[in-house]
């Protein structure tokens, strides 16, 4: 797909396609109302029949009018005339799903942006490249027979923007086209079937980056290497099933910037039964997405290597399967994890924090300058903040507002829980260090505790993304959250060069 940036007027564009706005009661945005002038008022003439009202993500695909090089208009629906960010992806998204709909090739997008101070023209550009990859996402199924042809449309061109602000609105193009590829890839990999995407396959598709990109260097770790690390936590979950783990490191080194690393650690459990304390079967086939944290991180990482960002990132991507068996783990087994700590096993389907708190561990060795793991972990905070934000814990609040403030500039919101003494208290075990689950009070922030727990010494923020990574029932499928958010992190980052 190719994106432009123009900064005249729309009707001069040469394009198959016009998009413009239309607000309620079918009123003319700016770039309607110069497209009507374009056409001597037949725009204009033709909504105040009253065919299109204007609301917000309608769409209407018309022939051409009169004096415009343009073949076809079409019309979307943006509501009010004040338009926020979240009216403005809607209305965006409504247009070029219609569009990929059509045989139209190529399309000049000038819908009613936000104020400048909620959507600058860099913030423009970038998010208008994600809006549009995500609105083209077909979902990678595997169903028999002809296949849907791909959409026929292939560029882009968004604006108007000013002449001032045409170098800042490429650069977000840029950065958009990496961020909404790598929420793609994700989306792919968590759609995929538990019995496509195991941790080996995880493992061969970490290894393509290294192939892709010479910036990144790939390790995997087999079982016995595993249990050379003493990883007895990580262990302990995949002795259930028969499928191998993997211990898969990606590391990307930039030839500038600071030695020391931003470690991502992606939880990657590729399906999880919850073992011997099994899960509700209603909505089990959705626990293929419970690798979700696994695919977010090594989509990221191929959005830094994409970018040639100039940091240092390492990903570590703990895989297994979580099944039940005469070898798996039971209610009241204690394990040791690599750090030498004891744990109590109170609940099987408790996992994903097992898994990760062998990886935080591992990271140690790389001095990072800060750590984010994110995982599917808990249904708890569904029940909190439900789909729309991420759930951010960390032992350093200031990580934590770095993490929030970039899921709002990149419109995928994040939001803080506390994470103080008192619930690290409620994982106590008559029998172990500690136990693997503290009952049904603040679960998510107990299970962010019991990461913390491994934590110490290092600069550290856990993001719960069980409510925001996919969505469920009949609309299943990824999001490709929270690539957006982790792009906008590293690309602070490696401006501030910290």
């Amino acid at each position: 797909m190719q994106f432009e940036i123009f900064t005249s007027s729309p009707a001069r564009i040469t394009v198959d396609c016009l998009v413009v706005g239309v607000h309620d009661n079918g009123e003319l945005s700016a770039a309607a109302a110069s497209i009507d002038r374009q056409c001597n008022g037949a725009l204009g003439r033709f909504l105040k029949r009253g065919d299109f009202p204007g609301r917000l993500a309608e769409t209407l695909l018309l022939p051409a009018f009169p004096r415009l090089k343009a073949t076809r208009l079409l019309l979307v629906g943006q509501g009010g005339k004040e338009v926020s960010r979240r009216s403005w992806r809607r209305a965006l998204a409504a247009a070029v799903g219609a569009l990929s709909r059509t045989k139209v090739a190529s399309a000049a997008i000038a819908l009613t942006r936000p104020e400048p101070r909620a959507l600058d023209d860099y913030l423009f550009g970038r998010s208008a490249a994600e809006t549009a990859h995500g609105a083209l996402y077909r979902v990678n199924d595997l169903k028999s027979g002809t296949k849907a042809a791909a959409p026929a449309l292939s560029r882009l061109v968004f604006g108007p923007v000013r002449p001032s602000g045409a170098a800042a609105a490429r650069r977000g193009l840029v950065h958009g086209q990496a961020s909404g590829q790598g929420a793609r890839m994700m989306r792919d990999l968590a759609n995929l079937p538990g019995n496509v995407c195991t941790p080996s396959y995880l493992a061969e598709q970490s290894t393509a980056l290294a192939a892709r990109y010479p910036s990144i260097r790939v390790r995997v770790l087999e079982e016995a290497e595993i249990r050379a690390e003493k990883m007895g936590c990580f262990l302990a979950v995949t002795q259930g099933s028969d499928q191998p783990p993997k211990f898969i490191v990606i590391e990307y080194k930039a030839s500038r910037g600071p030695r020391a690393p931003i470690v991502l650690v992606g939880k990657g459990i590729t399906f999880d039964t919850g073992g011997i304390s099994l899960k509700d079967p209603g909505a089990m086939d959705e626990m293929k997405f419970d690798m979700s944290g696994a695919a977010a991180v090594i989509a990221t990482m191929s959005v830094v290597a994409e970018l040639g960002l100039p940091l240092n990132v390492v990903g570590l991507v703990p895989t297994c399967e979580n099944m039940p068996s005469g070898r798996a783990i039971k209610p009241g087994d204690i394990v040791t994890s690599a750090a030498g700590v004891t744990v109590e096993i109170l609940n099987t389907d408790a996992e994903g924090r097992l898994i990760l708190c062998d990886a935080l561990h591992y990271a140690r060795r790389f001095k990072p300058q800060a750590v984010v793991d994110l995982a599917t972990l808990t249904g708890a905070c569904v029940i909190a903040l439900g789909m729309h934000h991420t759930g951010v814990m960390a032992n350093d609040d200031a990580l934590a507002r770095e993490l929030v403030e970039s899921g709002l500039r990149a419109d995928d919101r994040a939001w803080q829980l506390p994470l103080t003494e008192e619930y690290g208290e409620q994982l106590k075990s008559n029998f172990a260090d500690l136990a693997n689950i503290a009952g049904r009070d603040g679960g998510a922030i107990t299970a962010g505790a019991f990461l913390g727990r491994f934590t110490k010494g290092l600069r550290w923020a856990h993001m719960d993304i069980a409510g925001s990574a996919y969505v469920g029932g009949g609309a299943k499928g990824s999001t490709g959250r929270p690539v957006a958010l982790l792009t906008d992190f590293l690309l602070r980052r490696a401006a501030s060069r910290r």
